[in-house]
């Protein structure tokens, strides 16, 4: 059983990671057979409405499955060591289901033409990405998607949660994963409306999530979050307040 549950954390792992890369590809419109600004198959109004779904589905899913109260109930079903990784899962399959659902909208937002401003806003979505990944290793990359969790269990070692740092980008910004992802939906020299409407419904849902998480953070951390949220930025990385 502890083999497979290893097992089951690298696939999901990997999916996860997949996932993600693919929406990078997505959104630059590189590599990927279809990307959100592939040629429209249909009316605007139903894009509109299925797009709007995708995102919505993305949201619920990735919302709902990180709260204390589904976790708790979702591990009596799932081994507790493979409840991150089934998140993970989960998470990457419903990303793959946008990505391959989503309906191209045409339409031109702005269109940056000049060899100096279009270099510019590649190199910065390239950067936003480069933020978001790295983010992760400046907490625990491995626990936040799974594997560290399923190989403890694999060596029959307790597992304990990640203790709260403030390190690195983290003195400064809250959600340095989210100022990455941020940066990756707005920084493009071509904004067509598909991707508009992609990167304002997502950003929307992204503070969404964020008062969740820091709703549950505080509850978990008491003073300890409360002084942090007192003195760091949320997204906008800015000197330290102290109080």
């Amino acid at each position: 059983m502890k083999v497979i549950v290893f097992i089951y954390g690298i696939v999901s792992y990997a999916l996860g990671v997949a996932s993600l890369l693919y929406l990078i590809c997505f959104l630059s419109n590189i590599v990927v057979p279809k990307t959100i600004d592939s040629a429209p198959v249909g009316a605007v109004a139903p894009a509109v409405l299925v797009d709007l779904i995708l995102v919505g589905l993305f949201a619920f899913q990735h919302s709902v499955m990180a709260r204390p109260g589904f976790k708790e109930r979702w591990t009596r079903i799932v081994p507790k060591p493979a409840e991150r990784s089934t998140y993970v899962l989960m998470t990457g399959l419903v990303l793959a289901l946008l990505c391959w659902q989503w309906q191209p909208i045409e339409g031109v937002v702005w269109n940056v033409e000049g060899a100096v401003g279009k270099g510019l806003l590649q190199a910065l979505f390239w950067l936003g990405w480069v933020i978001l990944f790295a983010s992760t290793f400046m907490i625990n990359h491995f626990d936040l998607f799974g594997l560290r969790q399923v190989y403890l269990r694999l060596k029959n070692q307790p597992y304990r949660p990640v203790p709260f740092v403030e390190v690195a980008l983290y003195r400064f910004v809250r959600h340095p994963i989210m100022l990455g992802l941020l940066i990756g939906l707005w920084a493009t020299p071509s904004m067509s409306v598909g991707h508009l409407l992609f990167a304002a419904a997502t950003t929307v849902y992204i503070f969404i999530g964020i008062f969740l998480e820091e709703h549950d953070t505080r509850r978990a951390l008491g003073e300890t979050y409360e002084r942090y949220r007192r003195e760091t930025s949320m997204i906008v990385p800015l000197p330290r307040s102290r109080t």
